[in-house]
C-alpha cells in the first residue's frame, strides 16, 4: 500500500511540474527577437555527394520525407561525424557547418531544402546554445505533419505565390522544430543551455519573465523570487543549467533587444530608457563591452555591403 501511495504520489508531482511548465509561452518572446529569414533553394534528387557550405548567420533545415541518405560534417573535435538516415527525418543545422550528404536522395525520394538567414548573426541564445546539427525522425514529432502536407504540396505544384508560400511554411516548420526541443530536451541530450533551463519548473518562469521584461530593475532576488526559489538556489541552478550567471544572461539578452531596436531605427536614448539603463552612455557603455562597438558604431556595420 505504502509503495503505490509512493507511486501515485511521485506520478502526481511529474505531472504538476509538466503542466505548469507547459501552461505559459516559453518561445514567444524569445522569437519576437529571432529575425529570420527561410528561403526554399532545393527541391528533388541529389547527384552523388552534395557540400552545403558554412556561411556566417546562415543555417540550412532539409527534410527527408522518403529515401534515405548519409551525412557527414566535421565534429568540434575534428572527427568526421558521420550519421545514416534511411526513415524520413528532419535535419536542423542551426548554425553555419559545412555539411555533405553522400549517397544523396534519389529521383524517387520527398526531399526538400531550405536556407536559414539570421539577420545580424547566429547569436541569439535559443540558437547558440544548440547542438551543431538535430537530426530528428518525423514521426517523433507529430505536429509537423500538417505543415510539411502543406509544405509537399506547394512543392509538387507550381502555382502563383508557391516559392513565397514555400518560404513561409518552412519558417512554420522551424517554430515547430523550436517548440519540441524545448519541450524535450532530454531527447537531444541537452543537459545545459538555454533549451534545458526553458524546461526546467523553476527557471523557465524567470527566464520568460526576463524576456518579456529585460528593463525591469532586475536583482538577483527578484530573479529567484520570479522562479519561486532562494537566491543561492537559483544562482546555482541557473549557472547550472545556462552555463553563465543570471546577471550575464540578462545583459546579453538586453544586447540581443538592442540590436533588434536598432536594426528597427529606435535611438539609443529611446532604447536605453526601455531596457533600464540610467541614461544613453550607461547603455552604450555595456552595448561596446559585450559587442565590441558603440551602438552606431555596430549599427554602421550592419549596412556595410
Amino acid at each position: 500500500m505504502d509503495d503505490l501511495v509512493f507511486i501515485v504520489s511521485h506520478s502526481y508531482q511529474i505531472v504538476r511540474t509538466v503542466l505548469s511548465v507547459t501552461s505559459f509561452d516559453r518561445l514567444s518572446p524569445l522569437l519576437e527577437r529571432l529575425r529570420v529569414q527561410t528561403r526554399l533553394f532545393h527541391i528533388g534528387p541529389l547527384c552523388g555527394v552534395t557540400t552545403f557550405g558554412a556561411q556566417e548567420g546562415r543555417g540550412f533545415l532539409h527534410v527527408l520525407r522518403k529515401g534515405e541518405m548519409e551525412l557527414t560534417h566535421q565534429a568540434p573535435d575534428g572527427r568526421l561525424d558521420t550519421r545514416h538516415v534511411d526513415r524520413p527525418t528532419l535535419l536542423f543545422y542551426p548554425r553555419p557547418l559545412e555539411h555533405a550528404f553522400h549517397n544523396a536522395p534519389t529521383a524517387d525520394s520527398d526531399f526538400a531544402c531550405a536556407t536559414l538567414d539570421f539577420v545580424g548573426g547566429a547569436n541569439h541564445p535559443l540558437i547558440s546554445t544548440l547542438p551543431p546539427v538535430i537530426v530528428l525522425p518525423l514521426d517523433a514529432v507529430d505536429t509537423l505533419e500538417p505543415a510539411l502536407d502543406l509544405l509537399f504540396t506547394e512543392i509538387d505544384h507550381v502555382r502563383c505565390g508557391r516559392r513565397i508560400l514555400a518560404d513561409r511554411l518552412f519558417e512554420v516548420v522551424l517554430i515547430q522544430l523550436f517548440r519540441w526541443i524545448v519541450d524535450h530536451p532530454d531527447e537531444l541530450a541537452l543537459s545545459s543551455g538555454l533549451a534545458a533551463a526553458l524546461s526546467d519548473e523553476h527557471l523557465a518562469q524567470a527566464l520568460v519573465a526576463m524576456h518579456e521584461s529585460p528593463g525591469k530593475p532586475w536583482t538577483l532576488a527578484t530573479m529567484a523570487k520570479a522562479a519561486h526559489m532562494s537566491r543561492s538556489s537559483y544562482a546555482a541552478r541557473f549557472k547550472e543549467l545556462v552555463g553563465q550567471p543570471p546577471a550575464e544572461y540578462l545583459a546579453g539578452w538586453r544586447v540581443t533587444v538592442a540590436q533588434d531596436r536598432l536594426r528597427t531605427g529606435a535611438s539609443v536614448g529611446h532604447i536605453a530608457a526601455e531596457l533600464g539603463y540610467s541614461n544613453p552612455p550607461a547603455f552604450s557603455r555595456a552595448f561596446t563591452r559585450r559587442v565590441g562597438h558603440s551602438p552606431r558604431a555596430w549599427l554602421a556595420l550592419q549596412s556595410d555591403p
